[in-house]
């Protein structure tokens, strides 16, 4: 697969409110050749220590828009959740009882994309909010 026909997607997670990459969270790789077309699935990853998916599925030829769905909820909820609000000095308490320790369960971010171009995602994170850009 040429670069010079199809778009390429990678990304990383840094979980802002502990300063670090966001380890073992899954995503989800969909493409779709069109405003008005199906979505596609294409396969996912987790993400490594370094908060990076390395290992994407390549996007088909005719990709116009891809969508990256990020699972942050059983990140947040893990056996880390646990070390993280330990170092969340300054993170709001839980307001609602009974609620989800996480405001956003999940992430799904959409771009659009052009043949021959990389595109870099970075998302960053925390339990009660999240920011995402086109990175280099």
């Amino acid at each position: 697969m040429s670069t010079s026909t199809t778009a390429s997607v990678s990304t990383h997670i840094l979980d802002t409110s502990i300063g670090r990459p966001a380890e073992g969270v899954a995503v989800h790789l969909s493409a779709r050749g069109g405003a008005e077309a199906d979505w596609r699935a294409l396969g996912g990853s987790a993400t490594d220590a370094d908060g990076r998916c390395k290992d994407l599925p390549a996007l088909p030829e005719g990709t116009t828009h891809v969508r990256l769905d990020f699972a942050v909820e059983p990140y947040f909820e893990g056996k880390t959740a646990k070390k993280q609000a330990d170092a969340q000095q300054d993170a709001p308490a839980n307001r609602d009882s009974g609620a989800s320790s996480v405001f956003f369960p999940e992430v799904a971010i959409t771009f659009a994309v052009v043949p021959g171009e990389h595109y870099h995602v970075p998302l960053l994170l925390n339990p009660f909010g999240y920011s995402v850009y086109r990175g280099s």
